[in-house]
């Protein structure tokens, strides 16, 4: 067994899990590790300025890339910035080695400056928790750490690294990494039970959710929905693109509001839940969302979810891509020529009414808006989406001002785009360095509201410095606006205490340009095209801050 310092092994452990980026903001008890970093040229550092830039960073090349990622935060306090990010690594199942240095053992019973206990902090947040107490215990421990990260349900773990351990010289078993096969697909009897649901159901619906992008699992789940005739409608948490939008059975996006969620959803009398959360919403309202009565058949690799809120009468704990591989030729061998004829029946109503027809009715209305200013948010949607290259990756923070992306971008391809998992907001700023890191030679447009920039906007640094191809769309309606629309909705209230970015005026493309971003503010609604396609051809970062109504009169 050779003989190792701790800050080495640690290094080289995570180079053989596969690990080719380590995300950090370094701090006193990271220079171990940073002293060595120079040594591992296959491990790029990415410095983010402030750890829940890190994490986001992390979690968008973790969900754009399915690989695992690593990042390293800075004692307590750093992780407790963090917190906010890993929570919306926990939601988006991101396999990522998140790290904290800590003081060295003993020294922290003198309760130091900076010190506290780490795990009780991560805890709540990841899959496991752990702290070195011995540097012989490295390998085992990122051996675990890894193969825990990347075991369906994927997520985040945390390391807690004294500097005495990673000072240690031990001799030391590397081992090797272990990975767990969970491509698993129901038993023979499960799979006739379901196909014979599926083909007793009149009207089906289809859920789709994040596991099909995960596993790739476009073509064998819209294959399901033309021989079934079913609808499809994509979960209303878009943690991604989930679906390819222009499949004519595709009806779109179901929204956070259980009564309208629940009016589309009554005409069907069978719902099968692909790889998604089965309608998780939002804030609170007395309708339920499921139709009373309505039958569930859930597939997915995340057992919490089955049957978590509602009755399911058919619950999978499996791969929802080898399933529905094993799945399809059980429907083929049982469809009647009767039963063909009514799915295709289905199919030819689904496509008069499918998100390919419902686009061009939107974009008829939103072409109204094209002279108003300030610019109306769902015009800029509109042109954002017709002027985007095909392969371009749509991150989307913006809330309400993106409200109606949905409506107008195509999903060709399942990572075409990514959403806030969460609704903690934060992600997608620093999220699209990740994603462009992960996904080199594609351009990334994030569309970010202005209250969401000021949560992330040190990666704007992080970008300029690396100078990835990202495009930053800045909807600035100088507000909370989400906030006043629900203060109106739910409370019957307008007196917007602590809901407008007016005074002083924050002016995204003059921050822009002091991280070293080119921008410029767009405030005629005719400038969006034109700056979007400079920024693009530039193939650097670049910002654009538009300037978009607020929906109460300014």
């Amino acid at each position: 067994m050779p003989r190792q310092n701790g800050r080495s092994a640690f290094l080289k452990l995570l180079i053989d899990e596969g690990i080719s980026h380590l995300f950090g903001n370094p701090g006193t008890t990271e220079l171990p590790l940073m002293e060595v970093v120079p040594d591992f040229p296959e491990l790029r550092y990415v410095l983010g300025l402030q750890e829940a830039v890190v994490v986001a960073m992390a979690d968008g090349y973790a969900r754009a890339s399915n690989r695992l990622a690593a990042c390293s935060l800075h004692v307590a306090p750093g992780l407790g910035n963090a917190i906010g990010a890993l929570y919306n690594a926990k939601f988006s199942g991101s396999p990522l080695i998140v790290t904290a240095g800590q003081q060295e053992q003993g020294h922290g019973l003198l309760e130091p400056l900076l010190y506290d206990p780490l795990l009780p902090i991560a805890q709540p947040m990841v899959k496991w928790a752990v702290e070195a107490t011995r540097a012989e215990d490295l390998p085992r421990i990122v051996r675990r750490a890894a193969k825990l990260a990347l075991t369906p349900p994927t997520g985040p773990v945390f390391i807690s690294l004294p500097g005495d351990v990673l000072d240690a010289e031990v001799d030391l078993d590397f081992g090797r990494p272990t990975r767990v096969d969970a491509r698993v697909r129901p038993a023979d009897a499960a799979l006739e039970q379901l196909a014979a649901m599926l083909l007793a159901a009149r009207h089906p619906v289809i859920l789709a959710g994040q596991e099909l992008a995960i596993h790739d699992a476009f073509a064998e789940a819209g294959e399901l929905a033309e021989l079934l005739g079913a609808a499809v409608f994509q979960q209303p948490i878009p943690y991604c693109a989930q679906f390819p939008s222009a499949h004519p059975a595709y009806l779109g996006a179901l929204t956070r509001d259980q009564k309208q969620v629940r009016a589309l959803l009554e005409p069907f009398d069978l719902m099968l839940c692909l790889g998604a959360d089965l309608l998780r919403m939002s804030v609170y309202s007395p309708m339920i969302p499921l139709p009373q009565g309505m039958p569930v058949a859930h597939i997915s690799e995340r057992d919490w979810e089955l049957g978590k809120n509602y009755p399911t009468e058919l619950a999978l704990c499996a791969n929802v891509k080898e399933t529905l591989r094993a799945l399809l030729p059980l429907v083929r061998a049982r469809l009647t020529p009767a039963a063909a004829e009514a799915g295709r029946r289905r199919l030819a109503a689904l496509a008069l009414c499918s998100w390919s027809v419902q686009r061009e009715q939107a974009r008829a209305e939103v072409m109204h808006a094209e002279r108003s200013t300030p610019i109306d948010p769902r015009y800029l949607m509109l042109r954002i989406s017709e002027t985007l290259p095909q392969n371009a990756i749509v991150v989307d923070e913006a809330l309400t001002s993106s409200a109606s992306l949905p409506a107008f971008l195509h999903l060709r391809d399942r990572r075409a785009y990514y959403g806030l998992a969460s609704g903690g907001l934060g992600f997608g700023l620093p999220g699209a360095v990740g994603i462009a890191l992960a996904q080199p030679g594609r351009p990334v447009v994030a569309v970010i509201g202005d209250g969401s920039a000021m949560y992330g906007v040190q990666a704007l640094w992080t970008a300029a410095h690396l100078k990835l191809p990202i495009t930053y769309v800045i909807a600035n309606n100088r507000s909370y606006r989400i906030l006043k629309e629900r203060l109106v909705a739910k409370r019957a209230s307008a007196r917007f205490t602590g809901m407008d970015l007016r005074d002083p005026e924050i002016e995204f493309a003059r921050l822009a340009r002091s991280f070293g971003v080119p921008a410029e503010r767009v405030i005629d609604p005719h400038g969006i095209v034109p700056a979007l396609r400079a920024a693009l051809e530039a193939g650097g970062p670049g910002l654009i801050e538009v300037m978009v109504a607020d929906g109460f009169g300014t």
